[in-house]
C-alpha cells in the first residue's frame, strides 16, 4: 500500500528534488570515459589502473550501495541521500586538482561512494513520499539518472577543449552536484525527526531478500546490465577512437547510445504497469545486444551510429530493473532491502567488467575478443530479464 507523503511536502517539491539528486548520479562515471587518455598521459596511469578507474563505478555502487539500507536506518532516508551528495561535491571538486594517480582514485571513490547511497534510497524514497505519483517520479527518476550520464559524455570532451583542460572539464561536474544540496540539506532538516523516514515504520514481512526468486533474476538482469553500462561508459569512447574516429565524434556516439536510454526510462515504468507482458521487450533487448557487439567487432567504423543506437536499445533493461524496484514492492522497508539487495550484488558483478575488459584488450592488443565476449553475455542477460518479468511483488515471495 502506498503512503501519502507528509504534510508539507508538495508534489512540485518531490519532483524538483528527485530531478536535482538523480541527474548528478551517473556523471561522476559517465565523464571519465570521453578523456580516459588524457587521464592516463596526465596521471600516468598503467592498463591496469586505467581499468580500475573505469570499474570504480561498479566497485563503489556495490560496496557502499550494500552498507546504504543499514546507513538510512540509522539517519533516515533523506538524511542518508543528503549526505551522498555531500560526498559526491567534495571528491567531484576535489579529484581535478590532484596530479597523484591513488588520490585521484580515492577522491573518485568518494564521490562515488555518496552517488552509491543516492542509488539505493531514492526508490526507497520514492515509495515513502510518492503516494500516488510513485508511477511518474521513477519515470523521472529513470530519465534523470540517464540524462546525467549522457550529459557528462557528450559535454566532457568539448568542455575539456573549451577550458584547456581535463581537469577544468570534470571539475564542471562536481559544481553540478553542489546545485543539489541547498534542496536536500532543507529536506533533511525537514524529515529528520520523522520516524518512518528511518525504515522501521509499519509492519514489512520478514524473509531475508535472497529468497525471493524475483529478486535474484533482478540482480542477474541488473548485474549485467550495468556491466555492460560502465564498459560503454569507460571503453567505447576508446573502441570507436581506435577504429580512426575523432575524441569528439566518439563521445558523441557514447552519448547517443546513452540519449537513447532516456527513451526507455521514459516508457519503462509505465510498460510495466500496462503491459500484459514483458517477454517480448526483454528477448527484443537481448537480440539487440548481441548484434551492437557483432556490428563493433566487424563494422565499427562504418555505421558507428547503428550500433550504439542498438546497444542503446537493449540498455532499456536498465530503466527496467529500476522501474520494477518500487512497482514489484509495496512497503518501503521492502523496496529498500531490494533496492539494497539487487543494486550493490549487481554493481559487484558490473565492476569486474571494465577492469576484465582493459586487461583483455591489452593482452590481446585488440577488440574483437572483448566484444565476441560481450556479445554472448546476451544469452544470461535474456534468461534472466525472462524470469524477473513476471507480475509478482516481493513482498508476497518473502511472506511465502
Amino acid at each position: 500500500m502506498s503512503r501519502r507523503p507528509p504534510p508539507g511536502l508538495s508534489t512540485g517539491v518531490a519532483l524538483v528534488a528527485i530531478v536535482l539528486v538523480s541527474v548528478n548520479l551517473r556523471p561522476g562515471a559517465s565523464t571519465v570515459g570521453p578523456v580516459l587518455a588524457e587521464i592516463r598521459s596526465g596521471l600516468g596511469l598503467s592498463g591496469g589502473l586505467a581499468g580500475l578507474l573505469t570499474g570504480l563505478p561498479g566497485l563503489c555502487f556495490a560496496l557502499a550501495g550494500g552498507l546504504a539500507v543499514a546507513f538510512a536506518r540509522r539517519v533516515g532516508i533523506t538524511v542518508g541521500i543528503a549526505l551522498g551528495l555531500v560526498a559526491a561535491t567534495v571528491g567531484l571538486l576535489l579529484r581535478p586538482g590532484t596530479g597523484t594517480p591513488w588520490v585521484f582514485l580515492a577522491l573518485s571513490a568518494l564521490a562515488l561512494a555518496g552517488m552509491a547511497v543516492g542509488n539505493v534510497l531514492v526508490p526507497a524514497w520514492i515509495k515513502r513520499h510518492g503516494g500516488g505519483h510513485q508511477v511518474a517520479l521513477a519515470t523521472v527518476y529513470g530519465t534523470a539518472l540517464i540524462v546525467g550520464a549522457t550529459i557528462g559524455q557528450a559535454l566532457t570532451a568539448p568542455l575539456a577543449s573549451t577550458l584547456g583542460s581535463w581537469q577544468r572539464a570534470l571539475g564542471v561536474w562536481g559544481l553540478m552536484v553542489l546545485l543539489a544540496l541547498p534542496l536536500w540539506i532543507g529536506l533533511a532538516l525537514r524529515e529528520r525527526r520523522d520516524p518512518g523516514d528511518h525504515l522501521d515504520s509499519g509492519p514489512a514481512p520478514a524473509g531475508r531478500i535472497a529468497t525471493s526468486p524475483t529478486a535474484v533474476a533482478m540482480t542477474v538482469l541488473f548485474g549485467i546490465q550495468s556491466m555492460h553500462a560502465y564498459v560503454q561508459l569507460g571503453w567505447l569512447p576508446q573502441v570507436y577512437r581506435d577504429a580512426g574516429l575523432s575524441a569528439d565524434h566518439a563521445g558523441a556516439l557514447a552519448a547517443l547510445l546513452s540519449a537513447t536510454g532516456i527513451i526507455g526510462a521514459l516508457t519503462m515504468p509505465t510498460l510495466i504497469v500496462r503491459a500484459p507482458s514483458l517477454s517480448p521487450y526483454v528477448v527484443t533487448f537481448g537480440v539487440l545486444l548481441a548484434g551492437g557487439y557483432g556490428g563493433l567487432a566487424l563494422w565499427p567504423a562504418t555505421v558507428p551510429w547503428l550500433w550504439a543506437l542498438m546497444l542503446g536499445v537493449a540498455g532499456f533493461a536498465f530503466p527496467l530493473v529500476i522501474a520494477m524496484l518500487p512497482a514489484r514492492t509495496r512497503h518501503p522497508q521492502v523496496t529498500a532491502q531490494l533496492s539494497g539487495f539487487v543494486q550493490p550484488v549487481g554493481y559487484l558483478v558490473a565492476a569486474a567488467g571494465p577492469v576484465l575488459v582493459g586487461m583483455l584488450h591489452e593482452a590481446t592488443g585488440g577488440w574483437n575478443a572483448v566484444l565476441v565476449l560481450l556479445a554472448l553475455t546476451a544469452v544470461p542477460f535474456t534468461w534472466a530479464g525472462l524470469r524477473a518479468s513476471g507480475s509478482v511483488y516481493v513482498d508476497d515471495e518473502l511472506r511465502a
